[in-house]
């Protein structure tokens, strides 16, 4: 048998065998067929060695299986082919389950997708307590279906409403949770321990079956005809298309897969499971996902976008000027990844507060059992508050958070660059001011960069880091190893006004504004934001943003742009800014009014603006709106990436997804245009710049790649 190369194979005294699953030249085990040609030899000896008396799966490295080996599923081109694929697997575990003899996996680490339906498929599951651990089924963040028998298990093991909560959700679970659910048998202290309880419960269980092949099962909490989860799956597609708005068939096939496999026999079910994992392998949406989501978003991770020959360097004291929300939301994040903070404001006041924003966090979180009174003291021990510049000794790192005044933050960098080392850092959060320019005030601008942190920086998983001119790549190394140890995802764009989320995020909000201002009735609009796959519509994101800061930021920007003796054109959203924000003094969420009312949690659309901007007698469709939304942000995008704002196709993908919220079911701004195709794209956008303005004139770069055939993508 050649097992060398997946995993090691041992036969104890009592007949009971250990696989342990360690793929060469691999971080982590994958479901491919580097594994799973030789495991289907070893089932075979399961079924037909008598000496060979039950099985203990585990994995040699810190994770157990990780999933299927996305990279098989990307060469996939035909349903058919996907559909065989998964049929094949599944027969292999199927048999397995079915070999009249004990099989527990013994997982030692995250197991998740293909890994976890592996281990759902043996007699038993015995997970190490570890809280690093993870169990779940994540394919719907891809686009995709569990496929390898997992929405045909759960619900058998914990019950249809659970698992559809699980899987269409891609919920992780820690072991002891995975417990409480059905999902796992036992947990174990110790990896020894772990490995002995497998080993005793197949000794115990020397002719172990599945529930589902025993006589007389039922599914926890009833099949799909009983009157409890037929309510559960009357209302659940509603409630799902609620919330994704048609655009992740997944999720629609996941509860078709729970409902239609629910009433047949277990092998009946798993047939379906199959049929509708291959739909989802061949349509667009997966597609996208998987080349952004999984792809680029890896390649980033790896350091694509990050100076070759730097060495590695880690952050061991940052000093953050500011303590207000950005600021004490770094603070946080730089703590929890255990670095020591010096959080340094104008007032002692207002740095205790920054500090408490942390203490909410952590006492919220221990609320809810995902934390420790210990560990969040350790946390807030790390977090010095203070008004003196001199505290930042020793810093290697310095963050200035404040306010977007060229004037103040030139006076922080003079002043914290007076008692830091030579070689230290020094970053500016803005999301707008060149930092260029802003490093003028600095006498080492080599040393000086953007770091772009998005709000409430605890939750957002992006930091755009902003190259100057002067920027070295030392500089950009060390800002781009920081990101990463606190846990975020770096893109890296080139210096230039609004820089990339900045400027391409506002073409969306001011589209919005730009159809109420030509009448298009306020709901229409909000509408069109959610059904394009946005998180929210654009009225509403314009208030949470402010419309006084929209307003600050536009004036600064007319001031530079004077300055510099240059014009660009004013956005025919702009006048609505200045119409609620600036004329009716509705400046948004804080305030409690700007295009919506607030009371609360509660919140409306403001009547006013029917009296202001009355609804034109005949409304567009609603793929009129959407279009608009999408294309005003791709097309800003792709002028981005023309004029090497951006330095590559992941970085604005990803940029777009996690920056601002582009519809991550389109695989970020550049995929959309792939996606669509060029050509298709180009003839779009004229017919919008006609109709709307010349804002949607196609990005020469697009109307190159329609003339030629091309499209965007990262030369490996």
């Amino acid at each position: 048998m050649n097992q060398a190369q997946a995993f090691t194979f041992e036969l104890d005294a009592d007949g009971i065998g250990l696989v342990t699953i360690d793929m060469p030249d691999r971080a982590m085990n994958v479901l491919n067929p580097t594994l799973t040609a030789p495991f289907a030899e070893l089932v075979q000896r399961l079924e037909t060695d008598a000496a060979l008396k039950g099985l203990v799966i585990t994995s040699g490295k810190p994770t157990f299986i990780v999933g299927a080996d996305i990279d098989q599923l990307t060469r996939i081109t035909t349903a058919e082919e996907a559909y065989t694929l998964c049929e094949a697997l599944k027969g292999m575990m199927r048999r397995m389950e079915k070999c009249g003899k004990p099989v527990v996996a013994a997982i030692n680490g995250t197991a998740l997708g293909g890994g976890l339906e592996l281990a759902l498929a043996c007699h038993a599951r015995i997970a190490l307590d570890d809280p690093k651990l993870k169990l779940g089924l994540p394919e719907v963040k891809l686009g995709l279906l569990p496929g390898g028998g997992g929405t045909q298990r759960v619900p058998r093991l914990i019950g249809i409403q659970k698992a559809m909560d699980l899987i269409t959700q891609g919920k992780e679970l820690t072991a002891a949770k995975a417990k409480e659910m059905g999902l796992v048998t036992d947990i174990a202290a110790t990896r020894d321990e772990l490995l002995a309880k497998a080993k005793a419960w197949c000794l115990a269980n020397p002719k172990a079956a599945a529930p589902w092949d025993t006589k007389g099962f039922r599914i926890p909490g009833g099949d799909s005809k009983s009157p409890a989860v037929v309510q559960v799956l009357a209302i659940a597609p509603s409630m799902a298309n609620a919330k994704a708005h048609g655009n992740y068939p997944a999720l629609t096939h996941i509860m078709s897969c729970l409902f239609e496999g629910c009433l047949l026999d277990f092998d009946a079910g798993s047939q379906v499971e199959s049929r509708y994992f291959a739909a989802c392998v061949v349509s667009q949406t997966s597609k996208n996902m998987i080349n952004t989501l999984w792809h680029q978003l890896n390649a980033i991770k790896k350091g694509q976008s990050r100076p070759k020959g730097v060495a590695e360097s880690s952050v061991k004291k940052v000093g953050i000027l500011g303590a207000g929300m950005m600021g004490a939301g770094i603070a946080y994040v730089s703590a929890k990844a255990g670095i020591d903070v010096v959080l340094l404001d104008t007032t002692q006041e207002n740095a205790d507060k920054g500090k408490a924003y942390s203490q909410g966090l952590l006492d919220k979180a221990i609320s809810r059992g995902r934390s420790t009174p210990d560990k969040r003291d350790a946390l807030l021990a790390r977090i010095q508050t203070t008004t003196a510049y001199e505290d930042l000794k020793g810093c290697d790192l310095v963050i200035e958070a404040v306010f977007e005044d060229r004037g103040i933050k030139a006076e922080c960098t003079r002043q914290a660059e007076a008692v830091i080392a030579a070689d230290a850092v020094y970053a500016s959060n803005t999301s707008t001011l060149p930092i260029t320019g802003l490093a003028k005030a600095s006498a080492r601008p080599g040393n000086f960069i953007g770091l772009h942190f998005f709000s409430p920086v605890d939750k957002m998983p992006l930091v755009e880091i902003i190259v100057g001119q002067e920027t070295s790549d030392e500089t950009l190394a060390r800002g781009f190893d920081y990101v990463q140890q606190i846990g975020k995802t770096p893109i890296v764009v080139n210096d230039k006004r609004g820089f990339y989320t900045s400027r391409v995020f506002t073409t969306y909000i001011m589209e919005g504004m730009a159809m109420l201002g030509e009448g298009i009735h306020p709901r229409s609009v909000e509408v069109a934001g959610l059904k394009a796959g946005m998180p929210m519509p654009p009225l509403a994101l314009q208030d949470e943003v402010s419309l006084a800061l929209s307003l600050h930021i536009a004036e600064q920007t007319r001031k530079d742009l004077e300055a510099e003796g240059t014009t660009i054109p004013v956005h025919p959203g702009f006048a609505v800014v200045q119409k609620i924000g600036g004329e009716q003094g509705r400046i948004g969420k804080k305030s409690g009014q700007g295009f919506y009312d607030y009371q609360g949690k509660d919140k409306s659309l403001w009547p006013g603006l029917l009296d202001i901007y009355p609804p034109k007698a005949v409304q567009p469709s609603q793929q009129e709106l959407v279009d608009r939304l999408l294309y005003a942000q791709a097309n800003e995008a792709a002028r981005c990436y023309e004029e090497k704002v951006v330095r590559s196709v992941a970085d604005t993908n990803i940029g777009s997804i996690f920056g601002w919220g582009f519809a991550p079911n389109q695989g970020g701004a550049l995929q959309f245009i792939n996606a669509v195709g060029a050509k298709k794209f180009v003839e779009r956008a004229r017919e919008l710049a006609r109709a709307y303005g010349p804002r949607f004139e196609p990005a020469a770069i697009v109307v190159q790649q329609a003339a030629e055939g091309g499209r965007f993508e990262d030369v490996a």
